[in-house]
């Protein structure tokens, strides 16, 4: 397997990309929980897909793009797969609890089972694990912290004078 990545800049801090064979398998933020070591992310490179995830992740801060098409190679179990699928069924700018999520599964009583699948989501904001929130509405839990997790909620939401503590 050929690995590769880029680094780019976005309004919430430099993003790592990664390939696996050319189809991007990861998007890490700085200082995120379970980012893994920097040389497992291969050479650096800034082709094959980057510049498309690149053109859709800029259209995506700007407000331009609500849904992402890519292809993605995302290394999960079998369980995880399907969370990640369901993550990307929620509309933008929409959230859902962990239990909904269990529940669209058809998994109702998996809600923490949803929650640590989707704290390994490996491509974060394009496959929107930040849209997962607790069932009495809360912020809870995520992989780029909880200070980011409300900023893109916010700026999906149309207000992001409301990511200011």
């Amino acid at each position: 397997m050929h690995i590769t990545h880029t680094v780019v800049d976005s309004p919430y801090g430099p993003l790592t990309l990664v390939a696996a064979d050319g189809v991007l398998s990861r998007l890490s933020m700085e200082d995120q929980r379970h980012r893994p070591p920097q040389e497992t992310f291969g050479e650096r490179a800034d082709d094959g897909p980057f510049p498309e995830v690149i053109r859709q992740l800029r259209a995506y801060f700007a407000g331009e793009l609500t849904r992402f098409e890519l292809d993605l190679a995302m290394l999960g179990t079998p369980f995880q797969q399907r969370v990640w699928r369901e993550l990307q069924r929620i509309p933008y700018g929409e959230t859902r609890s962990y239990g909904e999520l269990a529940e669209a599964l058809g998994s109702p009583k998996a809600s923490r089972a949803v929650g640590l699948a989707n704290g390994r989501n490996p491509v974060g904001i394009i496959v929107p694990c930040h849209r997962v929130i607790g069932a009495n509405g809360s912020l809870t839990g995520y992989g780029g912290g909880l200070d980011r997790k409300q900023r893109l909620l916010a700026f999906e939401r149309g207000k992001p004078e409301d990511a200011l503590f």
